[in-house]
């Protein structure tokens, strides 16, 4: 097993606040693939038309009628091999257009249940949901339809990995074969894959709310770093965790480890920059005068690069649990995605007894 060399950007060459274009750390995964269907094939019917043809009884043969019905057969022949295939066609094309209809359908209903749960939280004041802290300022008047949108399925999302958490301790209990076990570990990577996709779109809404972590439990924040767990921190966690790892398998941990310290550093570096040009921005011209339209407008154009800072830390995160899969066992990389999930699993369950203590009255 080769060690992971990793190369990276110097703080020197990062922008003011220009997002960092190049990790050199490894290839992106996880991109989606396919294109929409063609469109279908336009059906021409074919219309064929038989002359009558009369006799000449006068001139006639014996060899005349022979001729012309084996003419006539021919032509019939191949009008029905015409009409055969347009009805083909004419199915095919009735069962994609069905197809699209019913996926249309499907979306507008679930565009219809957003709608009703952003007016059901318009009317209350507030929407709570998975970890959401309802003191957030977005929820007290306007609520952002993107970030409800977020909230909702980030419940279902934390519903989806408590069962696969019990599939994998229950599989890993049971001495499950390779294969199956491979199952659950890569339906465990495309789950946190499409928690960073989540994230993506969330942040295009409110990145503050994504920075800030106001979608998670409060012990989760307490230990968030650009809107999710760091890397590396995350590695002195899970190593212990895993079964027997070889000095090779040792040695590529350190790698990795140094690795994700040295864009992480990459990162924070950006983002004090990004921070004191901001505030240089606000603070511009003269403090006192309540004229601060030019200087807000100002320091909007440079919040936009925030977005792309939380986008390169969900791509750090991603491709560390790609490269542990790829880096270990198949039952190693499994125990690593079970004890990953319990320690969320901890971490929310803390929050809720730190909620529920008994407190002495004031």
């Amino acid at each position: 097993m080769n060690s992971t060399s990793t190369q990276f950007v110097s703080s020197r060459r990062m922008g003011m606040y220009d997002p960092i274009h190049q990790m050199g750390m490894w290839d992106e995964s996880f991109k989606p693939n396919g294109n929409p269907s063609a469109p279908a094939a336009l059906i021409i019917p074919v219309h064929a038309s038989l002359d009558n043809q009369s006799e000449d009884t006068s001139h006639g043969s014996l060899d005349t009628p022979g001729k012309y019905e084996q003419g006539t057969s021919k032509r019939s022949d191949k009008v029905q091999r015409r009409l055969a295939q347009n009805r083909e066609a004419a199915r095919k094309s009735r069962l994609r257009k069905k197809a699209y209809v019913q996926q249309l359908e499907a979306s507008r209903v679930k565009l219809m249940q957003l709608e009703q749960e952003v007016e059901r939280a318009r009317h209350q004041g507030l929407y709570t949901g998975a970890g959401v802290d309802s003191t957030y300022p977005g929820y007290g008047g306007s609520l952002n339809a993107g970030i409800v949108a977020f909230d909702m399925e980030y419940g279902h999302w934390i519903d989806e990995q408590n069962r696969q958490i019990l599939e994998l301790r229950a599989a890993l209990n049971a001495h499950t074969s390779e294969r199956e076990l491979r199952v659950l570990v890569q339906s465990g990577l495309n789950h946190y894959s499409e928690l960073f996709r989540m994230k993506a779109a969330a942040s295009n809404a409110d990145v503050f709310y994504v920075m800030t972590g106001m979608w998670r439990t409060p012990s989760e924040r307490f230990f968030l770093w650009i809107g999710g767990f760091r890397p590396s921190e995350l590695l002195k966690v899970l190593m212990p965790q895993l079964d027997t790892l070889t000095e090779q398998q040792w040695g590529w941990v350190c790698n990795l480890k140094q690795a994700c310290q040295q864009a992480e550093d990459a990162l924070k570096q950006g983002l004090d920059k990004l921070q004191n040009t901001l505030a240089e921005a606000v603070a511009g011209g003269h403090l006192g005068e309540g004229n601060y339209i030019p200087q807000v407008a100002a320091a909007m154009e440079k919040l936009e690069a925030l977005v792309s800072f939380v986008k390169q830390a969900d791509h750090l995160r991603q491709e560390t649990l790609l490269q542990m899969s790829n880096n270990l066992t198949t039952r190693q990389a499994a125990r690593g995605l079970l004890a990953l999930g319990e320690y969320f699993q901890r971490l929310r369950a803390l929050s809720s007894l730190w909620a529920t203590r008994p407190r002495e009255p004031a």
